[in-house]
């Protein structure tokens, strides 16, 4: 096994090796870490859910009633009336048949593909496309044919030159996670519907951020019944832990039948469960948070120009600063928290080689103070780095 400290002494020397920060306090606007206290932009808590009372309140509540795990897999042991109550409050809330729950939106996709796929159907996915896509379509042993990123034109290009015969899907990403722009899902689903193919989007990023209420991407550009699946998470926005797949019936039915994380793997623990229907009542009752995070959003986005940063091709809350040197990226993320502010640099392999960035996240629990301060604090990294 010395080759794989060989590895990670190579990684360190690359500037690639990424340190895991040990937090002291739940995650909120500020977070304790080595016992300090910090502004938190390094978080997917997009609405400020994640320590929020009523979410704490469901858990508490759940747990009370049905204990803390289900102690084995659905099909075998049963399901609670909770993770079907889940189930059909997401589905109304995604306006959608119906709805499967998964241990995470990363388990979802690794559920839905190989269940659909096999070795001789053909998938198109964006070549931006999260890692549990790359991993979900590997597993399902198709042929994977990458379209430049949301490039229908290419897409399009690379269907007409594929076989007639063969069962295909398409793949996207909602929201780029690294760079924060939307899937042109319109014009994909055209072509989807011209080629008879079926559409698939991970949404993770765009539950609780586009649409009404925060009902993802499919409702931002009024898609309903039109994509086929739909994956999501509740680890972001939703700021607990769980994924889902929504879509008709039939889909949902064949996926209890034959996707191998929910027939081989427990379900959502009950705290879990509890929480996330009190964070999906929530988002039904009130857009107020998801207003705020995207004024919070503009207000940060327009500060962060005017220090002269480049903030990419972002569509959304999501903020990159493209810096473009890994060493760089670090050092700078490094100042950031000596000042008072974490947010950390993102390098290889999650984005290209020299594609390095601080990823920004605010979100709607975030105060009109915190964002002053935080512009702040990032003007003066800028100085000290231009």
């Amino acid at each position: 096994m010395d080759w794989v400290q060989k590895e990670v002494d190579n990684l360190k020397a690359q500037n690639l090796y990424n340190n895991i920060l040990i937090l002291e306090s739940p995650v909120d606007s500020k977070i304790k870490i080595d016992g300090k206290t910090l502004l938190n932009f390094c978080s997917n808590n997009y609405l400020g859910l994640a320590n929020h009372p009523k979410l704490i309140k469901g858990a508490i509540l759940a747990t009370k009633k049905f204990g803390v795990g289900p102690a084995a897999v659905r099909t075998i042991a049963g399901t609670t009336k909770l993770h079907k109550e889940l189930e059909a409050k997401l589905a109304k809330f995604k306006r959608t048949e119906s709805v499967l729950t998964f241990q995470s939106g990363f388990v979802a996709n690794l559920a839905v593909v190989p269940a659909l796929m096999g070795e001789n159907d053909l998938i198109f996915s964006d070549e931006l496309n999260h890692a549990s896509i790359i991993d979900a379509c590997k597993l399902s042993k198709a042929q994977v044919i990458r379209y430049l990123h949301s490039n229908v034109v290419d897409l399009e290009e690379k269907l007409k030159q594929s076989p007639k015969e063969s069962k295909k899907l398409i793949i996207t990403d909602g929201v780029f996670s690294m760079d924060g722009d939307i899937a042109p899902l319109p014009e994909i689903y055209k072509v989807a519907q011209s080629y008879n193919v079926m559409l698939m989007v991970d949404d993770a990023h765009g539950e609780g951020v586009l649409g009404s209420n925060g009902r993802g991407i499919v409702d931002h550009f009024k898609l309903h019944g039109k994509v086929d699946i739909e994956v999501g998470t509740m680890s972001k926005a939703f700021g607990v832990v769980g994924g889902f797949v929504a879509g008709k019936i039939e889909l949902i039915e064949f996926l209890s039948q034959r996707a191998r994380p929910f027939l081989f793997s427990s379900a959502m623990t009950i705290p879990d469960v509890g929480a996330c229907i009190a964070a999906v009542d929530l988002l039904e009752n009130s857009d107020g948070l998801v207003k705020k995070l995207w004024r919070n959003a503009d207000y940060l986005k327009k500060g962060l120009i005017k220090i002269g940063f480049d903030i990419g091709n972002s569509q959304t809350p999501i903020i990159p600063l493209m810096v473009g040197d890994s060493k760089k990226a670090q050092d700078m993320s490094k100042e950031l928290f000596k000042l008072g502010l974490f947010a950390k640099a993102i390098a290889y392999p999650t984005v290209a080689l020299g594609k390095a960035r601080i990823r920004i996240m605010n979100s709607a629990g975030h105060s009109q103070e915190d964002l002053d301060k935080a512009l702040e604090i990032f003007a003066k990294v800028k100085e000290k780095f231009t």
